[in-house]
């Protein structure tokens, strides 16, 4: 039987010696916590200064944000683009200072202007946005594709959600194909699964790229988007750019299902129900089946199925339902 599901893909230049300041000095926290991801050292500064801006991202990975602030500041007001974006990001963050995104605008700004993408990107979501900046959407693609060409991976897949939105249909999504590949070949998982909805359904893609479209919808159920789970899963049941493969696909709607996708929930009462890719259990089905009405998810069939059980079959399904709510 088939279960094919329709779901939509899941958002000045600074001068070499001038000093300058950010809108407000904010008082630092103390606080040294584990780093997350550094923005991208990108910058031309020369040798003596390219040290002291590396020192700061070293101090920022290891979670030494006062130090990071304190050899990223001199730089930054000096118009070090890379420099500048860390200062950004301290603000943004509120590491090692208090929290303020006006301050981060201001220094992603200044680092965009420098040719930062990574600056480029985050200021570029600022204009589209409008909340710490005025809006401005047409600067804002500007930076975009500046930073989606610098090799910038989100960019690359904002750059292209910007041209299918500009262009719909197929012509919009042909001429955005090119920024979907090199965002998924990044590894940024809605870019994979974008690009292999793209490569299954749009018309003009050629026969040697609709061939990948499982690989990329795989490597995005890899990388924990639900959606692609549930899709992958749907795909190897139905057989969707590939063989079929009932087992594996079981195994990936469970996946989604654990995770609290409610059409996953839905679909695996089906799959207990008519025994694909595992045995079947009508008190499985019916858990299964509890967990997504009780969601929201209206399914008649479904409804019928359950009024079918037994007393006692109805009873253990509610309390297992209730067991994997409270997990």
């Amino acid at each position: 039987m088939a279960l094919v599901v329709a779901l939509a893909p899941r958002g000045a230049a600074a001068q070499e010696g001038t000093a300058l300041q950010a809108p407000s000095a904010a008082a630092g926290t103390g606080t040294e916590m584990p780093a997350p991801q550094a923005p991208e050292p990108v910058g031309t500064a020369a040798p003596d200064a390219a040290d002291a801006t590396a020192r700061a991202f070293g101090a920022f990975q290891r979670g030494y944000y006062l130090t990071a602030m304190e050899l990223a500041l001199p730089r930054a007001q000096l118009g070090d683009p890379a420099a500048q974006t860390l200062v950004g990001e301290l603000f943004a963050s509120g590491l090692g200072v208090a929290r303020s995104m006006e301050d981060a605008a201001f220094w992603y700004g200044q680092a965009a202007d420098g040719g930062n993408a990574s600056a480029q990107f985050k200021y570029g979501v600022m204009l589209l946005e409008g909340k710490y900046v005025k809006a401005d959407p047409v600067k804002a693609r500007e930076l975009m594709k500046k930073a989606a060409d610098a090799g910038n991976a989100f960019a690359q897949f904002n750059h292209a959600q910007a041209l299918v939105a500009a262009k719909p249909g197929d012509a919009g999504l042909l001429e955005a194909l090119p920024y979907f590949e090199m965002a998924a070949e990044q590894g940024v998982p809605d870019a994979q699964y974008a690009l292999a909805q793209i490569y299954s359904n749009t018309v003009g893609v050629p026969e040697q790229k609709r061939a990948r479209a499982r690989e990329y919808m795989e490597k995005a159920a890899r990388a924990g988007f639900d959606t692609a789970q549930l899709d992958y899963a749907i795909w190897l049941i139905d057989g969707i750019g590939g063989p079929k493969d009932y087992a594996t696909g079981y195994r990936w709607m469970k996946v989604a299902a654990n995770r609290g996708n409610v059409v996953a929930q839905n679909r695996m009462a089906v799959l207990e129900i008519n025994a694909i890719g595992t045995a079947g259990d009508p008190v499985e089905a019916a858990k299964w089946y509890i967990l997504s009405r009780r969601a929201g998810f209206v399914d008649r069939s479904l409804d019928d199925f359950y009024q079918g059980l037994t007393e006692d079959e109805q009873k253990r399904a509610i309390e297992a339902a209730n067991r994997f709510g409270k997990r």
